[in-house]
């Protein structure tokens, strides 16, 4: 089995930082995890990078969670941060200072999304396909696409692919909100890093202070709620609905649930 990384690349006062599993479509085992949790303390530490871009090697972003692998994770009701870290998600401990940049193409599934929403700005190539699938498994998001799609874009929007695991192509991420521009697929990460490299030519303390602005006038209630989003999970893991979920996840199949 592939471990995943994450890629450090330098640019001037940009750090390009690349999930790097791509064997596996990026989906997120512990390393790649606490890897990437890692690169986002490096990135919050040093006083000359100013803005970060989050991209994946390879066809896909991610295709989520690795599932089995998280079983005990979500059963220990809490998310593991390296101590020289930051959560990319941004609901545990301190938030990165600084900006982010998100370029995705190809598969972003689950845990692709919540990072996308715990970023700045996001740029979709063409070929994105987007889902949130953790209904599917008799589970339900607990990475913050509950607290942040909804508000986002729009609750109706969040609430027509959060309840039915959907795939939606780039154009509805785009028209929705989710993304805020659609470019050939290729070219992703470059317009990423000239919009990161505009950011970064701008003063640094005036970037971050309307970040840190932007985010206090976010309703209080999102922190209680991210709060809650893995003890309420609890129940859920000892159901017959989650054993099935973990079934059909391994054969690849629809599972079917009977609310128990």
């Amino acid at each position: 089995m592939t471990t995943g990384r994450v890629s450090r690349e330098r640019r001037g006062h940009v750090l390009l930082l690349g999930l790097d599993r791509a064997a596996k479509r990026n989906a997120f085992d512990l390393s790649l995890w606490d890897d990437l949790c890692r690169a986002y303390g490096e990135l919050a530490r040093d006083p000359e990078l100013r803005v970060g871009v989050l991209f994946a090697h390879g066809d896909h972003f991610t295709g989520g969670l690795d599932l089995p692998a998280w079983v005990p994770v979500f059963s220990s009701g809490r998310w593991s941060i390296p101590d020289d870290g930051l959560d990319p998600l941004g609901l545990t401990g301190p938030r990165l200072h600084k900006p982010i940049v998100a370029a995705v193409q190809g598969v972003c599934l689950t845990i692709g999304i919540e990072l996308l929403l715990a970023t700045d700005v996001r740029i979709a190539a063409d070929s994105t396909r987007f889902a949130q699938i953790e209904i599917k498994r008799g589970i339900y998001p607990v990475g913050g696409a509950t607290l942040r799609f909804p508000r986002e874009v729009g609750w109706s929007n969040a609430m027509r692919w959060l309840l039915t695991g959907d795939e939606f192509p780039a154009a509805e991420a785009l028209r929705i909100g989710l993304v805020q521009e659609v470019v050939a697929h290729g070219e992703q990460l470059a317009r990423a890093v000239a919009l990161a490299e505009v950011i970064a030519q701008q003063a640094p303390l005036g970037v971050y202070a309307t970040l840190a602005s932007s985010r206090a006038a976010l309703p209080a209630a999102e922190q209680a709620a991210a709060a809650r989003l893995l003890p309420e999970l609890q129940p859920l893991l000892g159901s017959d609905d989650v054993q099935e979920g973990l079934r059909a996840f391994m054969a690849r199949q629809p599972g079917t649930f009977r609310g128990r």
